[in-house]
């Protein structure tokens, strides 16, 4: 993996595995095969990139690997002058390289040189050709870190460099980076380490080391590391540390504050029963032995989801990440919980994982989380309260509401909140019978599949039919039912930016004016069905279309002031008057026609229907 002088101490001072064991070729490298094959196929044919950009999570290797790529560009031995991803030998400048002490192979952090002068600097070296190297190799780690002035002062140099000099960019925030940027690099996404990879990896390190490592003890620190090497080493450095030399399950357990694992798997159990006091006994116990109550619910949520993934890849058991006992248990367990109760304890628990890592006191928080889902999966689902509600029966008490079989009084009546149409109502929940009158619940997972088989609920009575709405034949009464349905911004739009060519009852064809805003005809649409209850066709037309009403209001009024003003007596009156001129016309048919709309839709007063049954009313209070 690497040679005897990197692995001895320099100095009498210890170095970390993470450091000892660093990878030095494209062979050492692990979980990473898919970016070695590419780089290998284009070193093998000429096809080599002028810059690269290596993203991944924290520790996968992406600085390494830009070690290594600058390496593979300058290799030189006796024997072999040419770039190279087989290494076999030591070449003439790799130690160097490795080091991050070579000349030609500049390595600067992006986090602490962010600036548009850092990136100036680079760019008025990239004309000098390497001092003893084959390719001048810049290698910016953290790019992403790079102010915008300074991306866009690399973009030249990065798409025509000269020809002695390569780019390797590495970055954990691939998002971050300009797309300018990205698309003038190879891009290589560097993955997480699958679990059983990670372990052989450590496994191989404790053989070289010396040190004797339990399985278990492998696969937690290669759980706890989640795909990154550089933390599952560090976790190995302290955790040979922690057990004097030897690797154990139960000294990892104390070190990360987790809890065994097949005790997780009993108090899933215990929750899953509805059993609050078991469950409460098993995680006291738990947090005696130095379990953090936080990560005993994340260590439930896994478990949730790995029943919850069994039940639909059973394949998943075969994986070397799983202990036998989640295997055989997990995959029993996801045979016999339903989806929907799976669904619930996990929304229930990122829940309480949320409200224990705030909470004051984190045990307090964990114990009530474990009381609401040990009470929650005694609850019957919906199909079985349909069809009690169905059948008049009331529901028995659940063991973890009836003290688990000790004397209790019955409930009190719950209010709950319900209702149907978004209208708030309570409905009152009847006490269960007390445990002496119920039958005993069965000692089973309250919460599992086999309730699906229970009988539907009663079909419930059918609405009456609403009476159908008036047909649509023009934009007039489109308007008038928008109008009825108070809704002036569709009305304006009506008015002010549709030419209707064609339409008919559920299809309209419209042309839209020069200022009609973009989305006018998905929001005519949408209001349609709101309105009517079914969808509408909207189509468009590059022309032919009537004018729009407000232009058809306008043509007319500027035709009414047109007759008005060629009136001899109002042609008089303008020449009488200079600057005067007619700004509006009002037919007496519209005013009347305009009051008496009015007067319909008023009511009409004492006084008034008084006067209109007498008019001489009138006269005498003329009088």
């Amino acid at each position: 993996m690497v040679d005897d002088t990197e692995r001895g101490e320099r100095g009498g001072a210890y170095r970390v595995l993470a450091r000892k064991y660093r990878p030095t070729s494209f062979d050492d490298l692990i979980g990473q095969e898919a970016m070695v094959r590419t780089l290998t196929n284009a070193f093998e044919t000429g096809r080599i990139a002028q810059a690269w950009m290596l993203t991944g999570v924290r520790g996968v290797g992406k600085t390494t690997t830009a070690r290594i790529l600058a390496r593979a560009l300058n290799y030189r031995t006796a024997t072999i002058d040419q770039p190279t991803i087989h290494m076999r030998e030591e070449g003439v400048d790799d130690r160097a390289i490795m080091e991050g002490r070579h000349v030609d192979v500049v390595e600067m952090d992006a986090a602490s040189h962010t600036g548009i002068d850092d990136i100036r600097e680079i760019i008025a070296q990239v004309r000098y050709r390497p001092v003893s190297a084959r390719y001048k190799v810049y290698i910016i780690d953290e790019v992403h870190m790079l102010s915008t002035q300074a991306f866009n002062g690399l973009l030249k140099t990065l798409e025509e460099p000269p020809e002695h000099v390569k780019f390797v960019f590495a970055t954990t925030e691939i998002r971050k980076v300009p797309i300018t940027v990205l698309s003038r690099c190879q891009r290589f996404d560097l993955r997480r380490v699958e679990a059983g990879v990670l372990m052989a990896h450590l496994q191989r390190i404790a053989t070289a080391e010396g040190v004797a490592a339990e399985d278990e003890a492998l696969r937690l620190v290669a759980r706890a590391a989640e795909g990154s090497v550089r933390d599952a080493l560090s976790l190995m450095d302290q955790a040979i540390a922690h057990g004097a030399g030897a690797v154990e399950a139960e000294a990892v357990r104390a070190m990360l504050g987790l809890a065994d694992r097949g005790r997780i798997i009993d108090l899933f159990e215990h929750l899953m029963r509805g059993d609050a006091a078991g469950a409460l006994a098993e995680f006291r116990e738990q947090f005696a032995a130095g379990a953090d109550p936080v990560v005993v619910l994340s260590d439930l949520a896994d478990f949730t989801h790995l029943v919850s993934s069994l039940r639909f890849v059973p394949e998943q058991a075969k994986d070397a990440a799983l202990s036998p006992a989640e295997a055989t248990r997990g995959l029993d367990l996801s045979q016999r919980l339903s989806v929907r109760a799976l669904s619930q304890v996990w929304q229930m628990l990122l829940r309480a994982i949320d409200e224990a890592r705030q909470a004051a006191a984190p045990r307090q928080a964990a114990e009530m989380a474990l009381i609401r889902l040990a009470y929650a999966a005694d609850l019957p689902d919906p199909i079985e309260l349909a069809r009690l509600a169905h059948d008049g029966t009331a529901p028995a008490v659940p063991a973890a509401a009836s003290g688990a079989g000790r004397d209790a009084p019955p409930p009190a009546p719950r209010l709950e909140a319900g209702g149907s149409g978004g209208a708030a109502a309570l409905r009152v929940q009847a006490p269960a019978p007390s445990p002496a009158s119920a039958p005993a619940p069965a000692s089973h997972l309250t919460l599992a599949a086999s309730r699906a088989a229970a009988a539907p609920p009663a079909p419930r009575a059918e609405a009456p039919p609403t009476p159908a709405a008036p047909p649509i034949r023009s934009i007039a009464d489109l308007i008038l039912l928008a109008e009825e349905k108070r809704d002036s911004f569709a009305r304006v739009a009506l008015r002010r930016y549709i030419r209707p060519v064609h339409v008919e009852d559920g299809r309209i064809e419209i042309e839209l004016t020069e200022s009609a805003p973009r989305t006018l005809p998905g929001d005519l649409q949408k209001r349609l069905l709101d309105w009517t209850g079914r969808r509408w066709v909207v189509s468009i037309a590059s022309s032919g279309g009537e004018p729009t009403l407000e232009e058809r209001e306008a043509s007319r009024r500027h035709s009414l002031v047109s007759d008005a003003e060629l009136d001899p007596e109002v042609a008089a009156i303008l020449k009488a008057m200079p600057g005067a001129k007619v700004i509006d016309v009002r037919l007496r048919a519209d005013l009347l026609a305009a009051e008496q709309a009015a007067s319909e839709a008023l009511p009409v007063s004492a006084d008034a229907a008084e006067l209109a049954a007498d008019p001489s009313l009138l006269a005498d209070d003329e009088d």
